[in-house]
Order: structure tokens, then sequence, then C-alpha cells
């Protein structure tokens, strides 16, 4: 028999670590292959690790809630066949760790030739990438201690630190500062968003639910975009009775040619897309005081998961998708950000959101803008109504299908008449969809 150490896999740019959530099996069970044994959580998404192998759990490396690191090893398992040492080499491979010289280039300082060295107490944790960055930059803890984290319980992400070094411009690193004063005039901690500006009283019956990891994380996101974005919302009524007449038409027939279900939202979001396409300073982020045009168009679909938590998966490159790609992609999204299989990199990137309010019944919404994105749409539910139609013959009232749209837009870089006229434009194409757009 031999020994067969299970590693935390490589999950996707500038995930460094992740957290235990729960063991899936025990100590002294057997596991198949591909099977999955760990639940991890990283800053951005849930997912679990199967094991490449068949075997043994012989012991447990990290227990729950605690922090493993990439490469680390996290269980080891016991596995037919002799030698501990080749069973560890098969699981590098097969887990896609880094290797040992991009292990040591990441752990050692990206500047070791700096003139100076700074340290860190042990009570701030930094990940090596973080770590080596604020070396090379030469920033001081006190300096560090001043960045929100938006990692993992609050850690500076690899992100966080680097829109802080382009925030300082030329200024020279905080490194003459006397200790003495530094001392004697700390920079407080930011306060997290989550504290309660007042204390709560309680009455008896009163049940106390704590947040779990998720909850915590989306209430300091929802926060911070609403403290940094100065939200502005336009309506919108749109007439959507040839989607609805469309794709009650043709769902059968992509059903069954595809194996797939048609929705409402692959239309959605292309007529999103048509729009950002016409309008690109839609399709933006603020870095200071420069605007960042995105290239990309990646699509957040907002999806609520069954613990009622919220998550965003992304469509990558959603203008280069058909209407059938965009329906594959969406379903695919959805069903894994409900079973848990969603990786760090399926919700990272996205340049523009839409939030489909109307799933719950809801008329409108007005959508929260996610960091660092500046423009969200919200769909409202689709209602049967008596509507004015003008024909060659008069106005003559029908029963049409109508439907809400809100878009909540970043007034520091989009007007009105910006945040309007890209609505108006989803409105357009909506509303005068072709009968015979080919699925």
């Amino acid at each position: 028999m031999a020994e067969y150490k299970l590693l935390l896999p490589s999950m996707g740019e500038g995930v460094m670590e992740a957290t235990v959530i729960t063991w899936l099996f025990n100590e002294g069970d057997q596991v198949k292959e591909d099977d999955s044994v760990v639940e991890i959580a990283t800053d951005k998404v849930d997912s679990d690790v199967p094991t490449p192998v068949s075997g043994k759990i012989v012991k447990i490396l990290k227990q729950k809630d605690e922090v493993a690191k990439v490469g680390e090893a996290i269980a080891i398992l016991e596995i037919e066949g002799e030698g501990g040492s080749t069973a560890s080499e098969e699981v590098k491979t097969e887990t896609s760790v880094p290797d040992a010289e991009t292990i040591k280039a990441i752990e050692e300082p990206l500047n070791p030739t700096a003139t100076s060295h700074v340290e860190f107490s042990g009570d701030l944790y930094l990940s090596p990438l973080v770590k080596s960055i604020a070396q090379q930059e030469n920033i001081s803890e006190s300096e560090l201690k001043t960045i929100k984290g938006n990692g993992l319980e609050g850690r500076i992400t690899k992100e966080d630190i680097l829109a802080h070094v382009a925030n300082r411009g030329n200024q020279p690193a905080q490194q003459t500062a006397p200790v003495q004063e530094v001392a004697s005039t700390p920079i407080p901690k930011p306060v997290a968003a989550s504290t309660p500006a007042t204390t709560i009283s309680t009455s008896a019956g009163d049940e106390i639910i704590p947040m779990d990891r998720m909850r915590k994380i989306i209430a300091e996101n929802m926060v911070k975009a609403k403290q940094i974005a100065p939200h502005v919302t336009s309506f919108i009524e749109t007439d959507v009775t040839n989607v609805v007449k469309w794709r009650a038409k043709n769902k059968d027939l992509f059903e069954k040619r595809e194996g797939e279900k048609l929705t409402f939202m692959p239309i959605f979001v292309k007529a999103i897309v048509k729009a950002i396409q016409d309008f690109p300073m839609i399709n933006v982020s603020i870095n200071g005081e420069n605007i960042i045009k995105k290239k990309n168009i990646n699509i957040g679909m907002a999806t609520a998961l069954p613990d009622g938590n919220l998550i965003v998966p992304v469509i990558k490159n959603a203008d280069q998708l058909s209407l059938s790609g965009l329906a594959k992609a969406i379903n695919d999204l959805a069903y894994r950000a409900r079973n848990k299989k969603l990786r760090p990199e399926d919700t990272q990137g996205a340049t523009y959101t839409i939030s489909n309010v109307g799933s719950f019944g809801n008329l409108m919404g007005t959508p929260i803008i996610p960091q660092p994105q500046v423009a969200i749409m919200a769909i409202g539910a689709i209602v049967k109504k008596p509507a004015v139609l003008e024909t060659k013959d008069g106005d003559v009232i029908a029963i049409r299908q109508l439907m809400f749209m809100s878009h909540s837009y970043d007034h520091r870089v989009v007007d009105g008449s910006l945040g309007g006229m890209m609505l108006k434009h989803v409105h357009d194409y909506l509303q005068n969809w072709d009968m015979n757009t080919e699925i």
C-alpha cells in the first residue's frame, strides 16, 4: 500500500487559497476516483474537490474552517501500490498544481534586489503573492492596514493591492516616517461593513441566525457598491409579445434538437449585448480618475441559489455567441451554480450584469451595481395587459405581453442620456423582435 497526498488544486488566476467548508467523507472511508471528497470556499465561489484516485482516507490534514494554500496537502489516502513519493508526484500532475519553480517565484519577492526589505507582523495575514508585491513596492505594514481587503474574511487580494499601487501615483513610499510617529498616531482600521451602527434589542422568542460565509460576502459587497457608486435608475415598459410568440414557436424544436431548454434569458442577453455594442461606454470600469473601456463583453447573470444566497456566474465573450450558444452557456452556468459546481473563474470578469427579478413574479426592481461595473439591468415579469396600438386604421386596444425593465447606472461616468439611451435600445430590440429569427 502507498500513501497518496491529496493537494488543493489550482483554482484560477489570483486564487491562492481556500477555506475548508465540510468534508464529505470521514477518516477510514473508502473513496472512488472522481468522488467529491471536500467542499471548499474561496472569496469568489464554493466548489468541490474530487479525488483523482481510489483509496481510503487515512488522515484529514485540514479541518473545517481551516485555510489551505494551492498545492498544500489537505488529506492523505491509502492506495494500491508501493512507495509514497510516487503517489505524491502523480497528484501534482493530476490536480494541475504549479511546479516548484512557479511556487518559488510566487513565494520569493518579485524584486529581490530592492533597496529595502519590508517585514510584516504575524497578525497581518498576507498571501505570498500579495507579500511579494508589497515588498517590491515598499509598502509598509501601516500602509497595508489602510487597504480594504475584498478577499475571504477581509484579506487583501492581488487585485486590492494592485489597485492601491495604481492609485498611489508617484508618491514616495512611507518608509521615512519615524516609528514613534506611527506608534503615536495609529491609522484606524476600516470598520467592517456588516458591523451594525446601533445595538439591536431582541425580544423573547426572537431567533438569532448567524450569517453564513456567503451571506457575509454578499452583505459586504452590496454595502461597498452603494458607498462607491452614486446610483441612478431609469425605467421603461416594453411590449415583448413578439418575443413570447417566437419562443413558444421554437422552444420544443430547440429542446428536441439541442437537448436544452430555451428560456427568455438568452433573448434578453442578446438584446443587451447589441445595445452595449451601440453604446460601448456603458461597458467600462473606473480606476481612480481613469475610465477603463473594456474590450470584451462579459455578461454577469445574477442567480438565486437554493439556500437563499446569490451568485453571479459570467457569460464570457457573450458578443461572440449565437442565440443557441447563449442558451447553452446560460443553462450550463445556472445548473452548475445551483449544484455548487462553479469554478472560481466562472464568477470573474463580468463587465455588465443582468438580473431577472421577473422570475419571482416581481414587476420591476432597482438593482445594485456590482463593482467594478458601472451598470446593471433588471428584467421584470411578463404580464398580459390591455394596450393601445397604432394601426393604419387608427388606434386600437389589444391584449399584449408587457414587461418593465430598469437600468441602474453609476452617475460618476454614466449620465441620464447614456443610461436612458442604452435602456431604450434594449427596449427597441425586444419590441421589434423578428419572428423569423433563426435559433
